[in-house]
């Protein structure tokens, strides 16, 4: 059996982040301890994503980022409207190259994630 990818992100205000994910990605807290603080999907399908405050706040691009990826008729600019609306920055407009359409945000602590449609 293969592992399974269970992304964590560093972020400095555990509650504020883990009420903006839920929010964005239709999550729910299912865990925590500590600095860490376990979301679920609400469906129970998908991966945890885990949450781990760190001391330090973020200076460069993520190495690493989250694409929340739809169908390709999905109406990205009415998603990165509701994004925005709680806390999301957008950093790009509409992008599209090889039958793919994104829009590159930041969460309320500038973690860059794109809105994709594919």
């Amino acid at each position: 059996m293969a592992p399974r990818i269970t992304p964590n992100l560093d972020v400095a205000d555990l509650d504020s982040m883990s009420a903006f994910w839920c929010a964005a990605v239709d999550y729910e807290p299912s865990a925590g301890a500590g600095q860490y603080r376990v979301l679920s999907p609400r469906s129970g399908e998908g991966p945890r994503f885990i949450l781990q405050q760190v001391p330090e706040g973020k200076v460069v691009k993520n190495r690493l980022h989250l694409d929340l990826d739809n169908e390709a008729t999905f109406d990205i600019e009415a998603e990165a409207a509701r994004l925005e609306a709680l806390g999301a920055t957008r950093l790009s407009g509409e992008m599209e190259e090889w039958g793919s359409r994104w829009i590159v945000m930041a969460d309320p602590e500038g973690n860059e994630f794109c809105v994709c449609a594919q």
